[in-house]
C-alpha cells in the first residue's frame, strides 16, 4: 500500500513534470504564427485547464493506491536525455512553424509510397517533421505530445491502462493475450508491461520507424511481439485476442477508415473480450472546451479531427458488433470500454 510519502513524491514530481512541459508549450506558442480568425466561442482559462489536470492526477493516484499499476517513476528519463529531447524539440520548431505558416501538411507525400501506405497516412500530422515516416519523428513524438498536453499525456494513457488492468484482475483472463492497435512508440505497451510483466502482448503500427522505437522501449520485457500492419486490415484470425487497446488513433483517420478499423477490432476480439479505447474528447463532452477543440485542427494540421469530434463513436462501435460498457472524459481524452457479446474463455 502506498504511503503518505509516496503520494507526496508523486504529487511533487507530477507538478514538476507539468511545469517542465508547460514551459515548452509557452515558449512554442510565443514563436508560433498567429491563427487567422477568432475562436468559435470563449477559450478555457489556464486555471480551468490546470484544475482539470489536477483532477486527472488525483484519479491517477487513486488507481496507484488500488494497485492497478505502479506509480510512475519520478523521472522517466535522466537529465541528459531530457535536455537532449528539449533541444531537439526546439531545433525542430522553426520547421514546424514554417509549415504552419504555409498551411503545408503534405511535405512528406511521395507518390511512390502510395502502394505501401494509404494516402491519408502520408501527411505531416501536427506539422511535425517527417510525418510518421522517420526515426527522428519517432524519437521526438512522445516529448511533443506531452508538451501539447502540458504533461498530462501519460496520465491520460494510464486511465486506459487502469481500466484494462482492472479487467485483467478477473479470474477468467489471467492468461490473456493482448493486442495494442496503432502502438506508435510503444508508450502504452511499456506501461502495460510495467504493470503486468508476464502478459503476452502484441503491438501493430503502420509506421516502421515507430515500430523500431517501440522495440527499443520494450527491450526489457519478454512475451512481446510487433507486427507492421494497418488497423483497417489486421493480419490476425477471428477471435484471436482477449483484450485490445487503441490509443490516440481514430482522430487521425478519415471516416471510412475508422469504420473499417472498428470492424476489424470486433473481428479479432474474442467473445466476452474487451476493447479499451482512448482518443480525443469530443464536442459536448465538456462544453467550455468546445471552442478549443474546434481550433485545434487549424493550429496542428489534423485534417480528420473535426469530423472525429462530431462523430457518434458509440453507434460506430455498436454497429461493428461491440457493446459499450463505459465512457468517461479524462482531461482532453475520452475513454471508452466496449465488450464483444459472449463468454470469454482462455487457454
Amino acid at each position: 500500500m502506498p504511503t503518505a510519502l509516496d503520494k507526496l513524491i508523486y504529487q511533487t514530481t507530477q507538478k514538476m513534470r507539468s511545469a517542465w512541459y508547460s514551459a515548452h508549450y509557452a515558449a512554442a506558442m510565443r514563436s508560433a504564427p498567429s491563427i487567422e480568425g477568432p475562436p468559435e466561442g470563449p477559450l478555457p482559462s489556464w486555471r480551468t485547464v490546470y484544475d482539470d489536470l489536477n483532477d486527472l492526477l488525483e484519479r491517477d493516484w487513486q488507481n496507484v493506491r488500488e494497485g492497478l499499476y505502479p506509480a510512475p517513476l519520478p523521472a522517466d528519463t535522466g537529465p541528459i536525455t531530457s535536455a537532449r529531447k528539449s533541444f531537439a524539440f526546439f531545433r525542430d520548431l522553426s520547421a514546424v512553424n514554417r509549415r504552419r505558416q504555409a498551411g503545408d501538411g503534405q511535405e512528406v507525400f511521395n507518390p511512390d509510397l502510395r502502394g505501401r501506405y494509404p494516402r491519408y497516412f502520408l501527411q505531416n500530422f501536427h506539422y511535425q517533421s517527417g510525418g510518421y515516416l522517420t526515426d527522428e519523428s519517432a524519437a521526438l513524438y512522445d516529448h511533443q505530445v506531452e508538451v501539447l498536453f502540458v504533461g498530462g499525456a501519460d496520465a491520460m494513457r494510464r486511465q486506459c491502462l487502469g481500466a484494462l488492468t482492472a479487467f485483467l484482475q478477473t479470474t477468467a483472463v489471467r492468461k490473456a493475450n493482448h493486442l495494442d492497435i496503432a502502438c506508435g512508440t510503444g508508450r502504452f505497451l511499456a506501461m502495460l508491461k510495467d504493470a503486468r510483466p508476464r502478459l503476452r502482448v502484441t503491438g501493430t503500427d503502420l509506421s516502421q520507424p515507430y515500430l523500431r522505437e517501440t522495440q527499443r522501449n520494450l527491450a526489457d520485457w519478454s512475451r512481446t511481439g510487433l507486427v507492421h500492419a494497418n488497423a483497417e486490415e489486421l493480419p490476425f484470425a477471428d477471435a484471436s485476442y482477449d483484450t485490445l487497446s487503441c490509443v490516440f488513433l481514430f482522430h487521425e483517420l478519415p471516416q471510412k477508415a475508422r469504420l473499417r478499423a472498428a470492424a476489424e477490432m470486433a473481428r479479432v476480439l474474442k467473445p466476452g473480450g474487451r476493447l479499451f479505447f482512448l482518443d480525443s474528447m469530443q464536442i459536448g463532452d465538456r462544453p467550455d472546451y468546445d471552442a478549443l477543440l474546434r481550433r485545434f485542427p487549424v493550429a496542428f494540421h489534423e485534417p480528420y479531427y473535426h469530423d472525429f469530434i462530431t462523430s457518434d463513436l458509440i453507434s460506430m462501435f455498436e454497429e461493428s458488433g461491440l457493446r459499450i460498457l463505459r465512457t468517461q472524459r479524462e482531461f482532453f481524452a475520452k475513454l471508452l470500454v466496449a465488450e464483444k457479446p459472449g463468454r470469454l474463455t482462455t487457454d
